[in-house]
C-alpha cells in the first residue's frame, strides 16, 4: 500500500486518481480517499471540540470525472468516524468555504473534490473550516492520522443534498446589486455584454445563476458544459490556448469583457472589448486600481515574479507593493499578517490570478474578483469610460520568459541555497541593482544602456530545480538577462542550464 502521506501538495492533497497518462500509478484511490475522510473528523473533532457525532461537513466537486468515486469514499469515511456529510454537488471551491459561513448551512468544516488546473487523471481534496483554508501543518496531521486507519464502509443514504451553490450565487448577486445601485436596481447588468469561457469546468454556475439574472447578454459563451475530459482546453488563466480562447470569443462576439476561470473558479483572469488580455501583472493592476478607491494608500500583496512595471504602476496610484514568496497561501497569509499589525493591506493576488480580498473572508475567489469587475466596470459605463481606463498607466511590458536550471545529486535544498547565496555575492561584486525586500531568491533589477529589465532567481517550493524568472524592456534584453545570469552561476556543475 502506497504510503498515504505522500498525496500531500503543499496546503491541498492531490493525486493520480484514474489511469490515463502512461508511466503514472493511480496514487489516490478510494481506500485512500475513505481514511482520508476519517482523518479529516478526527481532526476537525480536536479542534472545534467537539464529539465526531456533532460534526456537520459539507462536500462539492468540481466537473472531474473521479469526482463521484472520491466523493463516496470520503464520505464513508467520514460518516463512518460518526459525523454527517452534505453533498453539495457539482460547486466551485470558494463556494464550499462559504458554507462554513453562510446561516443556511453553517457547516463545521467543508471538503472540495478538485486539482485545479491539473490533468484529468488527477483529482484532489481542499478542506476548510470557519477560519478559512488548512494549512500545511494541518494537511500533514490529517494524512498522518489516516495513515494509521483502514478503510471502511458505510451507509450513505443518510446523506442529504443541498444546493449550497444557489445560496452563494445569491450572496454574488446581492453584492452586485448593492454596490452598483443602478436605478434599474434588480437588473443592473441589463445594456452589458458578457463572455465566460469556463473550459468545461464548474464554472457554468456563473453564467446561469449570477449574469444571467442580472440582466446581462451573455451570448457567446463557451464551453460551460462541465466535462471533466477538459476537450476543448486546459481550464487554466494561465494557459495561452485558454486565454486565447477567450479573447477570440470577445471579438467575435463584440464583447463588453470576457472572463475566463479555472476548473474550480478559485482563479480568473478578463479579457477586455479590443482583445487585450487582462492576466499576470495586468490583472492584478486592475484589481488594484478597483479597491485603491475605498482603501487609499493600502498596501498589495502579491507574489514574487511581479515586474518592476508593476511596482511603478502600483505606487504611482498611491499605493504599495508588497512582494511575497509565491504560493497562494503564501501570499494571503503574508495580507492577514499585515493587517493583524495594523498595515491595511486590502488584496492578496498571484500572478497565476488566485487573488483574495480582506472583504471576503481573505477568500481566493474568482467569482469574487469577476464580481468587482462587473461592478467596475458598469460605473465606468456611467461615466462613458472604459474598464482599460483603470490600468492606462501601466505600461506595457515586451517579454517575459521562464527558465528551470535542474540540480544534480542529493540534498538540492542545500546545494540550492549555496547557489543563490554565491549568486547574490557576485551580482554585488558586479555593481548589480538587488532589490533589498526579495521574501524569496534573488532579484536583480537594470536600468541600462546595455540591458533594461529584471530578473529573480529562486529555489523550488518542492522539486530540486531552481526556477529562473526575466522580464526585459526591448527586443533582445531576455537574452541579456540570460546570459548575465550564466555568467554568474559559472562553475555550479550540479545546476543544468536549460534551454534557451
Amino acid at each position: 500500500m502506497a504510503d498515504i502521506r505522500k498525496l500531500q501538495n503543499g496546503s491541498d492533497i492531490r493525486g493520480i486518481a484514474c489511469e490515463g497518462v502512461a508511466g503514472e500509478d493511480v496514487n489516490l484511490t478510494e481506500d485512500a480517499g475513505n481514511r482520508i475522510g476519517g482523518g479529516f473528523v478526527r481532526w476537525l473533532a480536536d479542534k472545534k471540540g467537539k464529539q465526531a457525532h456533532k460534526l456537520r461537513i459539507g462536500i462539492g466537486h468540481d466537473s472531474r470525472i473521479t469526482a463521484d468515486s472520491l466523493f463516496a469514499a470520503a464520505a464513508k469515511g467520514i460518516v463512518a468516524a460518526g459525523a454527517a456529510v452534505y453533498d453539495c454537488g457539482l460547486v466551485s471551491t470558494p463556494s464550499m468555504f462559504m458554507t462554513t459561513v453562510f446561516d443556511e448551512f453553517a457547516f463545521d468544516g467543508a471538503i472540495m473534490i478538485t486539482a485545479s488546473h491539473l490533468p484529468f487523471n488527477r483529482n484532489g481534496y481542499k478542506f476548510f473550516d470557519r477560519d478559512g483554508g488548512l494549512e500545511h501543518d494541518d494537511i500533514t496531521q490529517i494524512l498522518e492520522t489516516a495513515s494509521g486507519l483502514s478503510a471502511v464502509d458505510a451507509d450513505l443514504s443518510g446523506v442529504e443534498k443541498v444546493d449550497s451553490i444557489s445560496v452563494y450565487c445569491g450572496f454574488l448577486k446581492e453584492k452586485i446589486k448593492k454596490s452598483i445601485n443602478a436605478d434599474n436596481y434588480d437588473m443592473p447588468l441589463a445594456g452589458l455584454h458578457i463572455v465566460v469561457d469556463t473550459g468545461n469546468g464548474a464554472g457554468g454556475f456563473f453564467v446561469e445563476k449570477v449574469l444571467n439574472p442580472l440582466g446581462a447578454d451573455t451570448s457567446g459563451s463557451q464551453f460551460l458544459e462541465p466535462d471533466g475530459h477538459f476537450p476543448n482546453h486546459i481550464p487554466n488563466p494561465e494557459n495561452r490556448q485558454a486565454m486565447e480562447a477567450v479573447r477570440q470569443a470577445v471579438l467575435k462576439n463584440k464583447a463588453d469583457l470576457g472572463i475566463i476561470f479555472d476548473t474550480d473558479v478559485d482563479r480568473m483572469s478578463a479579457v477586455l472589448p479590443d482583445g487585450e488580455e487582462v492576466n499576470r501583472d495586468a490583472i492584478i493592476a486592475m484589481m488594484t486600481a478597483i479597491v485603491a478607491e475605498d482603501y487609499p494608500g493600502g498596501t498589495i500583496v502579491t507574489d514574487s515574479v511581479t515586474s518592476d512595471r508593476l511596482t511603478r504602476f502600483i505606487e504611482g496610484i498611491g499605493m504599495k507593493h508588497h512582494r511575497y514568496m509565491r504560493g497562494y497561501k503564501n501570499v494571503i497569509n503574508e495580507s492577514v499578517r499585515l493587517n493583524s499589525e495594523g498595515v491595511v493591506s486590502p488584496l492578496a493576488i498571484e500572478t497565476s490570478g488566485h487573488g483574495a480580498l480582506s472583504e471576503n473572508y481573505f477568500l481566493d475567489d474568482g467569482a469574487y474578483m469577476a464580481v468587482k469587475l462587473l461592478i467596475a466596470l458598469a460605473k465606468a459605463a456611467r461615466q462613458n469610460k472604459p474598464l482599460a481606463s483603470f490600468i492606462e498607466k501601466l505600461e506595457k511590458g515586451f517579454e517575459e520568459r521562464e527558465y528551470r536550471f535542474r540540480i544534480q545529486g542529493e540534498d538540492f535544498k542545500a546545494y540550492g541555497a549555496d547557489v543563490l547565496s554565491a549568486f547574490e555575492e557576485r551580482a554585488r561584486k558586479s555593481g548589480y541593482q538587488i532589490a533589498p525586500d526579495s521574501h524569496e531568491g534573488v532579484r536583480i533589477s537594470f536600468d541600462t544602456d546595455a540591458v533594461k529589465g529584471w530578473l529573480l532567481l529562486r529555489m523550488s517550493l518542492h522539486d530540486p530545480q531552481m526556477p529562473l524568472n526575466i522580464e526585459g524592456v526591448r527586443e533582445g534584453d531576455c537574452d541579456r538577462l540570460f546570459d548575465i545570469v550564466l555568467r554568474l552561476l559559472d562553475g555550479f556543475d550540479r545546476l543544468v542550464a536549460p534551454k534557451r
